[in-house]
């Protein structure tokens, strides 16, 4: 998906989630600073060593991707709280929820179209 690989996404979206996670702990207006704007840190960081995992142990990659679609369904499921109920909630857990939500959803789809690719490639190569 454009032009990346699904480890390569993964490790992308890890980034961005651990940065903005990192980014909104220090610009809260919480005294003192609340350890839940870090949530995106949270799932970012094992997003991101899914993904280096993934690239240096290509054998076993099957299964850091997998761990790593868990992962992107627990934070769309988080972040979905933001579609049920935001009131109360700051901007900025708006947008971390937000966040959650969109890098989970895409990265499932993204998996799910890289896991049926696999398993098409897989029948064909049995097939020939």
């Amino acid at each position: 998906m454009f032009g990346m690989t699904v480890p390569q996404m993964a490790i992308l979206n890890g980034a961005i989630l651990s940065a903005w996670g990192i980014i909104a702990y220090f610009i809260q207006s919480a005294d003192p600073p609340s350890f839940t704007a870090l949530i995106p840190a949270f799932f970012g960081l094992p997003m991101l060593l899914l993904g280096v995992a993934s690239k240096s142990n290509p054998t076993n990659r099957h299964h850091y991707m997998h761990a790593s679609m868990v992962l992107a369904l627990v934070m769309a499921l988080g972040g979905a709280r933001v579609i049920v109920d935001f009131s109360g909630m700051s901007l900025l857990a708006i947008v971390s929820h937000l966040l959650l939500l969109l890098v989970g959803i895409s990265f499932m789809i993204v998996g799910m179209r890289s896991f049926k690719h696999a398993r098409l490639e897989r029948e064909s190569s049995v097939v020939e």
